[in-house]
C-alpha cells in the first residue's frame, strides 16, 4: 500500500500515470483540450468529472495531476492544487476562500509578495487583516476572535529565519473556528511537519526546491478534498492560475531527487552558518540550526531539518554587503531560492525594497543583511568563497 511507501520511495513512484506504451519517464499530455467520444459523454463529464477524465487544461491535465497526487502523499494531504507560480498559491489558496467582511490573522514577518496581497489585494475587497508578531503567542490570542476565517504564517519566515511555534498557532486558531493556511518553502517538503501540527492548507513555491534547478514557475495548494476541490478548484480554473503540463512534468522530476537535494543543501547550510557564527565582521549569523537562534528549540521539534537558507548579517552595512556580493566567485546574485546553486541576495534593496525603513527594522531586514540560499557545491568551496567575500567588505 502507497500509504507505507517511505518518502524516498512516494517522491518516485507516486502519481504515476503511463500511457499504453508502458513509458518509465512521466509522459508530458500538452495538450489544452480532451475529445469526447460522445455528446452525451461530454455532457456527463461536465456535470460531473471522474477520476482521470479531463475536461479542459485549466481545470486538470494528466501530466498536471499525477504532479498534484505526489505531492499531496509526500506531504500527507488528500489533495493538491498545482498552480502557475508560488504566488499563484498563495493567492489563490487565500482568495478561495474570503470574501468581504472576512477577518484574517496573519503573522508581521512575510516576502515581500504575500505582504502584498494581505496588505493591498484581500483588503482592497474588503478583507480586514490583523498583522502579529508570529513568535508572539499573546498577540495571537489578542488579535483572534470568534469568527476569524483563517491565518497565515510563514513556518520560517524569509529573509530573517523566524520559526513560529506552528502547533501553538494551529491550537489558538481551531479554537477560533479559523483555518490555518501556511507558506512553507523555507521548510521544504522534506523537513515539513506541517499537517501533524495542525496546518489546514499548505502552499508551495514549486520554483524552489521542487525544481531546484533554476527551470521553471510553479506553485502547488495542499489540503483536504473538500478544500482542494470544492474551494480551490472552481476560483483557479475560473481566473486561470493553472500550471503548465510541461513545467508540471518538471516538477516530477524534480520530486525524484527532492529528499536527497534538500538534506545535501541543509547539511552546507548548517556548516557554512558553524564556520561563521563568530566572525568579527557579522553582527549575527542567522540559522534555526544554530543553539544561538531564538527559536532552534521550535525548530528541532516542529522540523526534520533545518533548511537550505541562512542569513549574514554584514556589520558596516549596505555598501560591505554590495563589496561582499561582488566578490563572490562561486556564490551567484539572484533572488530565487532553494537551487542547486547557491544563491545570495540582498533583501533590503530588492524582494523586500518596498517595505518603509521602519518596517524593514522592525523585521529585522538591516542594510547589512545577506540572505544566502546554500546549493550543491562543495562546501569547502563556498565556506572559501565566503570567507573572500567578507575579505573584501
Amino acid at each position: 500500500m502507497t500509504q507505507d511507501w517511505g518518502k524516498r520511495t512516494k517522491l518516485v513512484h507516486q502519481g504515476a500515470r503511463r500511457s499504453q506504451y508502458g513509458e518509465v519517464a512521466e509522459a508530458i499530455y500538452l495538450t489544452q483540450g480532451f475529445v469526447y467520444p460522445t455528446a452525451e459523454a461530454a455532457e456527463a463529464r461536465f456535470l460531473a468529472a471522474q477520476a482521470d477524465e479531463f475536461i479542459y487544461a485549466r481545470y486538470g491535465n494528466p501530466t498536471v495531476a499525477a504532479f498534484e497526487e505526489r505531492i499531496a502523499a509526500l506531504e500527507g494531504t488528500e489533495d493538491a492544487f498545482a498552480t502557475a507560480s508560488g504566488m499563484a498559491a498563495v493567492s489563490g489558496a487565500l482568495t478561495s476562500m474570503l470574501r468581504a467582511g472576512d477577518h484574517v490573522v496573519s503573522s508581521r514577518a512575510l516576502f515581500g509578495s504575500c505582504l502584498y496581497i494581505l496588505e493591498e489585494v484581500l483588503t482592497r475587497y474588503g478583507v480586514e487583516v490583523t498583522f502579529v508578531d508570529g513568535t508572539d503567542m499573546e498577540q495571537w490570542k489578542s488579535a483572534l476572535r470568534p469568527g476569524t476565517k483563517a491565518v497565515f504564517l510563514e513556518t520560517m519566515s524569509n529573509p530573517t529565519l523566524e520559526v513560529i511555534d506552528l502547533g501553538a498557532v494551529a491550537s489558538l486558531a481551531h479554537d477560533a473556528g479559523a483555518l490555518v493556511v501556511v507558506d512553507n518553502v523555507f521548510a521544504t517538503p522534506v523537513f515539513s511537519r506541517a499537517v501533524e501540527l495542525g496546518a489546514d492548507v499548505i502552499v508551495y513555491s514549486a520554483t524552489k526546491h521542487i525544481d531546484g534547478q533554476g527551470r521553471a514557475l510553479g506553485g502547488v495548494i495542499c489540503g483536504t478534498r473538500d478544500f482542494i476541490r470544492g474551494t480551490v478548484e472552481p476560483y483557479m480554473k475560473h481566473t486561470g492560475g493553472a500550471l503548465s503540463p510541461f513545467n508540471a512534468w518538471i516538477m516530477l522530476n524534480g520530486l525524484t531527487t527532492l529528499d536527497l537535494r534538500v538534506r545535501a543543501q541543509a547539511a552546507n547550510a548548517q556548516a557554512i552558518a558553524e564556520a561563521f557564527t563568530s566572525d568579527p565582521r557579522l553582527t549575527r549569523v542567522i540559522y534555526p540550526g544554530l543553539p544561538s537562534h531564538p527559536q532552534h528549540m521550535v525548530a528541532r521539534a516542529q522540523m526534520d531539518g533545518f533548511g537550505t537558507v541562512l542569513a549574514l548579517d554584514i556589520k558596516a552595512g549596505k555598501e560591505a554587503a554590495f563589496r561582499f556580493l561582488n566578490a563572490l566567485q562561486i556564490v551567484v546574485i539572484s533572488n530565487n531560492l532553494g537551487d542547486a546553486r547557491s544563491i545570495a541576495t540582498h533583501p533590503a534593496t530588492t524582494t523586500h525594497q518596498r517595505l518603509p525603513d521602519d518596517q524593514k527594522a522592525a523585521l529585522g531586514i538591516t542594510p547589512g543583511l545577506i540572505r544566502l540560499s546554500v546549493g550543491l557545491e562543495d562546501v569547502t568551496d563556498l565556506i572559501a568563497d565566503i570567507r573572500a567575500g567578507l575579505d573584501m567588505i
